[in-house]
C-alpha cells in the first residue's frame, strides 16, 4: 500500500519566510522532476517526522497530494536540525513510469541463528553493507533486498553480485566492483583482553624497584643509624677514662 501526504503550495520564499513557518509546525519543501517544473510546498512537521521513522518512506514511490492533485514522488533528501529532533527542509522528486529510477534499497538480513558459522562455529555475523544501489523502473522498485546468511561459514562471505535480485532490479556498480554484503568472523575481543592482561601482569625484573630491607633493632639495641659498630666497644672501653681523671689518681697519692 503506497504511503500518502499531504502538503500545500508555499506561497513565501527565502531564509525568513521558512524560519517562520518553522515556528508554526510546517516543514519548508521542494518537489522537482519529470515533466512538470518545480514546486514549493509546506508539509506538517509532526506527520513527516512520523513517517521519517518509517523504512518504507526512504525507499518507496509516495503519493503525495497538493490542492487536490495527486502524483507519484520519491524522498531525495532531507535536512535536519544539526541538535534538535526537526525536519529543516525535505526534497521530492517526481517518479515516470517509463524512466529507470536509481535508488538506496535498504538490505534486510536473516537466517544469521541457523548459519553454521555462527551456530556451530561460535561466530557472528558482520555486516558489510546496509542498503544497496539498484536501478529500475518504478513498478519494479523493492521495498528491501533479502539477504539470506543460512548457508555462511567462519571466513567466508556474500558480495552484492551473489544476491538474488528481484525481478526488473539491477545492481548500480562499476564493471569491477562487487562489495562484501556480510561475512561471519569469530569475535576476537576475548582473546584481546587476556592478552592485555597478562601483558600488565607480566613486568620486567628490571622494571620493578629494588627494596632495601634492614632489620628491627632488638629490644636495648640502637637503631640501623646508631648501632655500634665492633670496634667502637673497645675505643668506648680505652677511651672511658679520660686524662684528667688520671691526673688526680697521682695527686692523691
Amino acid at each position: 500500500m503506497a504511503i500518502e501526504i499531504v502538503a500545500r503550495k508555499r506561497e513565501t520564499q527565502g531564509t525568513g519566510a521558512a524560519r517562520r513557518l518553522r515556528r508554526k509546525g510546517l516543514v519548508p519543501g521542494i518537489v522537482y522532476g519529470g515533466d512538470k517544473g518545480e514546486l514549493t510546498i509546506e508539509l506538517d512537521h509532526k506527520a513527516l517526522y512520523l513517517n521519517l521513522r518509517n523504512e518504507r518512506f526512504h525507499a518507496s514511490i509516495l503519493t503525495l497530494e497538493v490542492a487536490g492533485a495527486k502524483e507519484q514522488v520519491l524522498l531525495r533528501a532531507v535536512n535536519m536540525h544539526p541538535y534538535k529532533p526537526q525536519v529543516q527542509h525535505v526534497d521530492f522528486q517526481r517518479v515516470l513510469k517509463d524512466k529507470k529510477l536509481h535508488m538506496k534499497v535498504p538490505l534486510h538480513f536473516v537466517n544469521a541463528e541457523k548459519s553454521p558459522g555462527v551456530k556451530d562455529q561460535g561466530g557472528v555475523a558482520s555486516h558489510g553493507l546496509n542498503e544497496l544501489d539498484i536501478t529500475c523502473f518504478p513498478d519494479d522498485l523493492p521495498e528491501f533486498i533479502e539477504v539470506d546468511l543460512a548457508n555462511l561459514a567462519v571466513g567466508n562471505s556474500i558480495h552484492a553480485r551473489d544476491l538474488a535480485l528481484p525481478k526488473g532490479v539491477e545492481l548500480a556498480l562499476k564493471k569491477d566492483e562487487n562489495p562484501v554484503v556480510a561475512t561471519v568472523v569469530v569475535p576476537t575481543l576475548v582473546t584481546e583482553e587476556e592478552e592485555a592482561a597478562a601483558a600488565a601482569a607480566a613486568v620486567a625484573p628490571s622494571e620493578i624497584p629494588a627494596i632495601e630491607q634492614v632489620a628491627e633493632p632488638k629490644e636495648g639495641e640502637a637503631g640501623a643509624e646508631g648501632a655500634a659498630k665492633p670496634g667502637d666497644k673497645a675505643a668506648a672501653k680505652a677511651g672511658a677514662e679520660k686524662p684528667a681523671d688520671k691526673a688526680d689518681k697521682k695527686d692523691k697519692k
